[in-house]
């Protein structure tokens, strides 16, 4: 007798096994005579041992889910020649005869899988049908579900190619997918660097939008290490997941789970499943779901990269920030980090600061560094038009909406779409259009003047003002509750006179530009009228000295800049502070001292009298007395 056992159905379907040593052991573990490597298959399945009478019994070992002799579960029984013995998947015929010579027949029933299908399976990733052209042109002919499962393929392939936002093309590719398969609910569970699971991921709920779906970490894991793609529509009875407390507590009646693999690294799961119980997977749902991850984890790989080089290029930009201000104090480098910083998010900002300071600068900083960048920046004085006019700049207004709109129009608002507005100014806005500001803030959306139809816009809104809002809003010029959605962050541009160091660096940059501009040769700025600069307050900030150093390039004979190119303010200031420049400015700023003093004694302090009398404008007399540094010596008097 020679005993021995022919895989007909299964895995090991046409091998033969010898029962050279008796008791033969079957089971999941690698210590059995037999090891069938399935889910269903517990550690110790059975054994077939040969009694004193010489015949053979087969004996279950308390599996969980049940050894089959001719389709019939035992627990210990006879086993003949020519019965069939089922686990699993796995179907075996039982011979002991040495001259079995008959063909071996496998039930029409059996070979379909009324009894093994839609328990548990897995097949490694490897052997994905719909990865391989021959394979899915011969899939095609056999199996009724292939064409559908193609054309999701098709659909998935084309978000892979058309969405770069990794969060959208997962969610895009689960949608897809769950409409393939017919699945409730499905996730995707993403590893770290160092292959632990990490919080990101994402998941779609069709069962229950309102909850997130939880993925097994057993599940998971073992999916990840065994490199399977796994199906069970047995979860709450099957022995492996009887330790899975989240999948009894979800309730989960069937799954499927495929690794996420690149080139051999692993990025995660694809899972799915249902916690309905007349929904049953088949082999094929589970192929597909492991096609799916296949493509899905290359363009995930893809499009985590192509977001890592969007980042790194916005922090090199950022780096190496295209601000168009000038200056190294410490003071303006904090501010070129605060506007690197703020760039990044979408945030609205309110600049403030003295007129002239560079808000303006800033502010298209903050849009050049940010990642709408390659969108509009549109600028808006709100302090130079008519409250009409500047309704209608900001909204757009339609034809007829008043008089002289003969063709409807775009608002800055509207072509800003996607990009950045700018508003200066933003203290002057009349009350009424602060009203409908506000709306904007809060809805992103408005309507044109004339018209009802509302209009929905993504912008940025960055504003400026030089006014005290908070003193305005206690004079009820301006809305309380406009200046708080305007002020989320707010920072203040430095006056010119708190970093004087800037100074030099600021008068050489504009001594070049006007010099190119006008076609002007200067090599530079000479000492004295450094000095100069560097004694001036400058309430008129950078643009001021702009100004300054554009009147000197247009005015200036030499290479030079010297003290008499500049305006009579900047040199008085720094006659006022020290020694005078030439000995020209030095007498002419000596005799303008003694005829304001003698002016202010002879009229017993009165400035406007003084004034008067030397024919100066009182502001005037006052700009001089500061700038020439006579309040003291008045104060006297």
């Amino acid at each position: 007798m020679n005993p021995r056992l022919v895989a007909l159905a299964g895995p090991l379907e046409g091998q033969v096994f010898e029962l050279d040593r008796l008791p033969f052991s079957i089971g999941r573990h690698s210590s059995n005579d037999l090891q069938l490597r399935h889910i269903s298959v517990s550690r110790q399945q059975c054994a077939i041992e040969r009694i004193p009478d010489g015949s053979f019994i087969v004996r279950d070992m308390e599996s969980r889910h049940g050894t089959f002799v001719d389709n019939v579960p035992v627990h210990q029984r006879p086993l003949d020649h020519g019965q069939q013995l089922k686990i699993a998947e796995s179907l075996f015929l039982f011979l002991v005869d040495e001259d079995q010579t008959e063909e071996v027949v496998v039930p029409t029933a059996l070979r379909e899988g009324d009894v093994m299908a839609n328990t548990t399976m897995e097949f490694p990733v490897a052997q994905v049908v719909y990865l391989d052209p021959e394979a899915m042109a011969a899939a095609l002919d056999t199996q009724p579900s292939a064409r559908r499962h193609l054309n999701a393929l098709l659909s998935i392939s084309t978000a892979v190619h058309s969405i770069r936002d990794a969060e959208a093309l997962a969610r895009r590719v689960m949608e897809l997918t769950l409409q393939a398969i017919s699945g409730g609910r499905a996730a995707i569970l993403l590893v770290d660097s160092r292959g632990d699971f990490s919080e990101d991921g994402y998941s779609i709920n069709l069962e229950n939008p309102q909850k997130t779906v939880r993925v097994s970490r057993t599940i998971a894991e073992r999916v990840l290490s065994e490199r399977v793609a796994l199906l069970s529509n047995d979860v709450m009875l099957a022995e492996d997941f009887e330790a899975v407390t989240s999948l009894h507590v979800a309730r989960v009646c069937g799954l499927l789970c495929a690794p996420l693999e690149v080139q051999g690294r692993s990025l995660g799961v694809f899972y799915v499943d249902t916690l309905t119980g007349d929904v049953r997977f088949e082999e094929d749902d589970l192929r597909l779901l492991a096609t799916v991850a296949t493509i899905f984890a290359s363009a995930l790989e893809n499009t985590r990269h192509l977001e890592w080089l969007v980042v790194e290029n916005r922090r090199l930009r950022t780096a190496d920030l295209d601000h168009g201000m000038v200056g190294d104090s410490a003071v303006m480098k904090r501010i070129y980090d605060l506007i690197a910083r703020l760039a990044q998010a979408d945030s609205t900002v309110l600049v403030r600061g003295e007129s002239g300071t560079g808000k303006e600068l800033a502010a298209k900083a903050i849009h050049r560094a940010s990642q709408r960048a390659d969108n509009p920046f549109v600028a808006i004085n709100c302090a130079t038009l008519s409250e009409t006019l500047l309704e209608s700049e900001l909204f757009g207004h339609t034809k007829g909406a008043f008089t002289g709109a003969a063709t409807s129009k775009e608002g800055k608002l509207e072509v800003a779409n996607k990009g950045t507005v700018f508003l200066d100014e933003v203290g002057e806005l009349p009350m009424e259009i602060q009203a409908k500001l506000l709306r904007v803030l809060q809805e992103r959306e408005f309507e044109r003047v004339g018209s009802t139809k509302p209009i929905k816009i993504d912008i940025r809104l960055v504003a400026a003002t030089n006014r005290d809002l908070e003193k305005a809003i206690r004079e009820g010029t301006f809305r309380e509750d406009l200046f708080y959605r305007l002020n989320v962050i707010s920072f203040k541009m430095p006056p010119l006179r708190e970093r004087r160091e800037d100074i030099p660096l600021l008068a050489s940059h504009f001594a070049s530009l006007f010099g190119d501009r006008f076609n002007r040769r200067v090599q530079g700025i000479a000492p004295e009228a450094r000095d100069c600069l560097l004694a001036y307050d400058w309430p008129g900030n950078v643009r001021e000295l702009g100004n300054a150093v554009e009147r000197a390039v247009v005015l200036g004979q030499g290479e030079l800049i010297r003290p008499e190119d500049l305006p009579e303010a900047v040199v008085e200031s720094r006659s006022a502070q020290g020694p005078a420049p030439s000995n020209y400015h030095e007498a002419l700023n000596e005799t303008k001292k003694r005829l304001i003093l003698d002016a202010v004694r002879e009229n017993k302090g009165h400035y406007t009298r003084a004034a008067n009398k030397l024919g100066l404008h009182p502001n005037y007399l006052h700009r001089l007395i500061r700038n020439l540094g006579l309040k003291e010596q008045l104060r006297d008097l």
